[in-house]
């Protein structure tokens, strides 16, 4: 129920000098304490009441989570405090993950950006996530400290539901981490608000593309949706059409239709189903033809 005095509840705040401190805390008071980096979401459903906490932990400054890093043979580290707007301004991401950059900028406004962060984005669990997709495509996986240790999650696996991960009490994710994206690695984030700036996704679509020998095509291209299911996924389905057959605009029309046909949108406030399954359809569309364009080349 929605707080009808919105205001910050009383509530203690917690400040963890190390990762095992930290995860010791969490457990011991699961379901009443949560970890908190940039807070953008936390404070809102904090204030309207949807979020009801004793502690807040604070994970900025532990081990690892201000980390923005690239490694040509290993890939992208990017920590858990590190913002969108420091994702999206690096000159390794810009010129490796442009697509991520992409992605990074769309999110909220820039005053926002400057605290919400891309661990935080994944974490929420929102199925409007922008930057969940790319992540996703580009085979991320996060760098989870737990009351047994460090193990690493892969995101295609993270999600349970709007708001559920496979996280456990006492996890904190570190970090996440991108390994170094295919050669000749084309790709694109379409999203379609109420306003173009500051406003969640009615439907988002992310799109890369790259040649390949293993695909009849000589290319793959990953489709990944965000708010039109109840959890960001890929589209296998259309991957699968543009995998066996030389790449034409009436191939891609076939693509756009088959990820209409996969996802299962719901209505709300910022759209219908219905709407959400023709504009998923129509982004697509637009999305693969950029990249398309970029490849062919």
């Amino acid at each position: 129920m929605i707080n009808p005095h919105p205001g910050l509840p009383e509530l203690q705040y917690v400040k963890p000098a190390t990762l095992q401190e930290a995860s010791k805390f969490l457990a011991d008071n699961a379901g009443v304490a949560k970890p908190y980096s940039g807070g953008t979401d936390s404070f809102v459903r904090l204030r309207d009441g949807v979020l009801k906490l004793d502690y807040l932990v604070d994970i900025k400054g532990l081990e690892g989570t201000k980390e923005l890093s690239f490694d040509p043979q290993k890939g992208l580290t990017i920590g858990a405090a590190v913002t969108m707007n420091q994702v999206a301004s690096h000159p390794d991401v810009l010129k490796h993950y442009p697509n991520l950059a992409e992605a990074a900028a769309s999110v909220a406004s820039y005053q926002l950006r400057n605290r919400a962060t891309i661990v935080g984005n994944i974490c929420n669990a929102s199925p409007a996530g922008d930057t969940i997709g790319t992540c996703m495509l580009l085979d991320g996986v996060l760098k989870v400290h737990g009351v047994d240790g460090v193990r690493e999650v892969p995101l295609n696996s993270f999600f349970l539901a709007p708001g559920r991960t496979v996280l456990k009490p006492g996890d904190v994710v570190i970090a996440v981490h991108l390994p170094v994206p295919p050669k000749g690695l084309v790709g694109t984030y379409k999203k379609l608000g109420r306003n173009r700036i500051g406003d969640l996704s009615i439907v988002g679509v992310a799109v890369l593309g790259y040649p390949t020998n293993e695909s009849a095509s000589g290319y793959r291209f990953r489709i990944a949706l965000a708010s039109v299911a109840p959890v960001p996924f890929e589209s296998f389905k259309a991957e699968g059409v543009l995998s066996g057959k030389k790449i034409t605009s009436e191939l891609i029309d076939e693509a756009a239709v088959a990820t209409m046909d996969s996802v299962t949108p719901i209505d709300d406030v910022r759209g219908s189903a219905r709407y959400r399954k023709q504009m998923v359809k129509n982004l697509t569309r637009e999305a693969l033809t950029e990249v398309w364009t970029k490849l062919s080349k």
